[in-house]
């Protein structure tokens, strides 16, 4: 959907519960808030699109003709809907320009590119005509990683490269369990081609019904089941990369090595700044044949995160279980009001017992041996329980695992009534995360509680380590005047926490735009010359991804 999330036929409208409970919890006086004035984005048709250059006589046409000439006419698009479908990720700022009719980040064309070899050949046209590349996957950044950007002046023309015709899976090794993919394949084709080979990925990111193999290594993404089956750099064995200076074959040859610096790792991450991945290979794992969930709560966040802390360290990373999740207790208590009469029984009930701020966990347990999973799981009960943990039934486990993809379409409606909804995250050390918890939270709501305005500011846990676990962040509230200038200001309060108390400025999300400015701070002012050395040597007319990750 060109203006919000996924496929509109999955949307379910929020409730009624829902709105009263917004109702109260921000303060919102006088009209039902979901009567509040409105702000559906406008028709398609509506969208200002500046003309596309690769349509102006000149280096414009030539360098269309020589597109088309690769690739073939029918796959270079100038079209409005596929020019505006490209014209940025799943941010709120994303979203919110597109709905509000500002289509300036649009590239001047879409370019669908149907093999390997034609990727690395229009990579050297585009070099040639001055071209700059956007590589694009399923779109759903949400850090301003797959937009044209506007200050491209040096540029004949941006494209965005759209991936989609590189769906195949080239090769398969059940011996080995490694499968070569094509990066063009979403999360549910991938899996779809893997099961018939009693196979898995196990990487579903809240974007899995979207995002695409090739976006999940290119951001280094990590997967809501991580924790058993690994982010998705763990699993990358080797990969082919498409550069204007010619292709890269990296991995693939041994389980390890020891020749030289794994650049394997400079790719994973990149963002499509150094070329575009048009291969990969990952370890995969057989397909789970038993499951188990469970759901506890914990007198507070930080008595749960000490129950994860001490389930790493007891129980070791084979043994955890293959999905942690740990609400706060504002996470908690919204989740479960929102979840209607059982989920508001079920909060009462334990508050009864004595819990007045719970924080939630929710685990789910995947294999493919029954015995093994009720002896991790018994392992589990026994340390959460000595932890301070109470069981819960678990259907809790299960109704959230149900309702796992869904949470982004909750932001369209959202956004209609005017609410500015966006989510953060981080990750740090164990020592470490209880501060960063605080921290971060307070500058969110000290960002956002202005002019009387109320927030609803949410924190859950969802990948472990032996060091430490991310944290990651959902926020709710009415909008400003400017909303993008009321979420600028939100993302910098938020970013400059992170850095001051040492968190990471991105786990999972990537750093595109949104992060760009505080890389330094993570890897240092080295660090940014050695990856600004790498790109020039592998992209020296600077066509890939402009402005993304690099300061």
């Amino acid at each position: 959907m060109w203006h919000g999330w996924g496929d509109p036929t999955q949307a379910h409208p929020l409730s009624d519960v829902a709105w009263r409970f917004l109702r109260t919890e921000l303060g919102l006086r006088g009209v039902h808030v979901s009567q509040r004035q409105t702000s559906p984005p406008v028709a398609l048709e509506e969208v200002a699109l500046a003309p596309s250059r690769l349509e102006e006589v000149g280096a414009g046409a030539a360098a269309q003709q020589a597109l088309a000439d690769l690739v073939g006419p029918d796959h270079v698009h100038l079209e409005r809907v596929w020019r505006i479908e490209h014209a940025g990720g799943k941010s709120y700022p994303d979203l919110y320009r597109l709905r509000t009719g500002d289509g300036s980040n649009a590239p001047d064309a879409v370019v669908v590119p149907g093999s390997p070899g034609e990727v690395a050949a229009l990579l050297t046209v585009c070099a040639e005509h001055r071209v700059a590349v956007v590589p694009f996957g399923g779109g759903t950044s949400v850090v301003g990683g797959v937009g044209a950007g506007t200050d491209h002046e040096r540029f004949t023309a941006v494209i965005a490269l759209d991936l989609r015709r590189l769906d195949d899976m080239a090769a398969v090794d059940p011996i080995s369990r490694t499968a070569t993919l094509g990066p063009g394949l979403r999360g549910p084709e991938a899996e779809q081609a893997l099961h018939a080979h009693g196979l898995t990925l196990g990487h579903y990111p809240q974007s899995h019904q979207e995002a695409t193999v090739g976006g999940y290594v290119a951001t280094r993404s990590a997967g809501q089941a991580s924790t058993g089956y690994g982010r998705i750099d763990d699993n990358v064995v080797g990969l082919r990369l498409a550069t204007p200076r010619g292709e890269l074959v990296l991995g693939g040859r041994a389980p390890a090595s020891a020749a030289g610096p794994r650049l394997l790792d400079v790719v994973v991450g990149s963002e499509g700044t150094l070329g575009v991945i048009t291969e990969v290979t990952l370890r995969v794992a057989p397909l789970p044949t038993a499951k188990r969930h469970a759901a506890w709560v914990f007198p507070s966040f930080v008595a749960g995160t000490n129950a994860l802390h001490g389930l790493t360290h007891e129980l070791g990373r084979a043994a955890l279980p293959t999905i942690c999740r740990l609400s706060d207790e504002d996470e908690t208590r919204v989740n479960l009001t929102l979840a209607g009469g059982s989920g508001r029984r079920l909060l009462r009930y334990v508050r009864a017992g004595g819990l007045d701020r719970p924080a939630l966990l929710v685990l789910v347990w995947e294999g493919t041996d029954e015995r093994e999973l009720r002896h991790r799981y018994r392992a589990a009960r026994r340390l959460l329980g000595q932890a301070g943990g109470r069981r819960l039934p678990k259907q809790v486990g299960r109704a959230w695992e149900r309702g796992r993809f869904s949470g982004p379409y909750l932001r369209d409606e959202l956004m209609d009534h005017r609410f500015l909804v966006e989510t953060l995250e981080t990750a740090t050390s164990w020592a470490n995360l209880s501060r960063l918890h605080e921290a971060v939270g307070a500058a969110i709501r000290g960002a956002l509680e202005v002019e009387d305005r109320r927030a609803v500011v949410m924190c859950h846990v969802s990948h472990v380590y032996p060091d430490g676990a991310s944290l990651y962040y959902t926020f709710v509230t009415p909008e400003s005047e400017d909303p993008l200038a009321q979420w600028r200001q939100v993302k910098a309060a938020a970013s400059q926490a992170i850095i001051d108390a040492g968190g990471t400025i991105t786990h999972h999300h990537a750093v595109g735009t949104d992060h760009r400015a505080y890389l330094p701070a993570e890897i240092g002012e080295v660090g940014v010359g050695l990856l600004r050395a790498i790109k020039t040597e592998l992209d020296p007319s600077g066509i890939l991804n402009p402005g993304k990750l690099i300061p």
